[in-house]
């Protein structure tokens, strides 16, 4: 039985992108790369694609990290500070479930993501709910779909 993990979207399969790895043995998190070259201009935002869709067991949640060299590094920034990747994200019908970094260039000069540029960490972990806890909604897109 699968627990957790990760598989290539259908739109990348074909594009040589790499599967989500821990590079130490007490790494948390697992590193995600950039499926294209991306120009970022100053103070731009951009939805940097990952080409990685994620599976996770219930009350399980993928949490997305910027890489800590980033700012310094590169000038960015994960704009909304920690993704939240929620289990019914897999395989939802409006992109997949691709998963995206959406990240802002905070220099004054344009910087680029190289295709295979390590960007963000994943971190799987459980989460849980309220004793009343009645939701029941189903997910039917990608960022910003819950809740519409």
């Amino acid at each position: 039985m699968t627990k957790r993990g990760f598989e290539i979207v259908t739109a990348y399969q074909a594009a040589s992108v790499s599967l989500p790895v821990r590079t130490t043995a007490h790494a948390a998190g697992y590193d995600f790369q950039a499926a294209e070259t991306i120009v970022l201009a100053p103070g731009e935002i951009k939805l940097i694609p990952t080409g990685i869709k994620a599976y996770m067991q219930s009350g399980e949640v993928l949490y997305l990290y910027d890489r800590s060299s980033n700012p310094r590094k590169k000038g960015l920034v994960l704009i909304n500070s920690v993704g939240v990747i929620d289990g019914d994200y897999y395989g939802n019908p409006d992109n997949e479930g691709h998963i995206f970094a959406q990240m802002k260039n905070i220099t004054d000069e344009p910087v680029t993501v190289e295709k295979g540029e390590r960007i963000v960490q994943g971190v799987f972990a459980p989460f849980l709910m309220a004793d009343d806890d009645t939701a029941h909604g189903t997910r039917l897109g990608g960022f910003g779909s819950t809740g519409k």
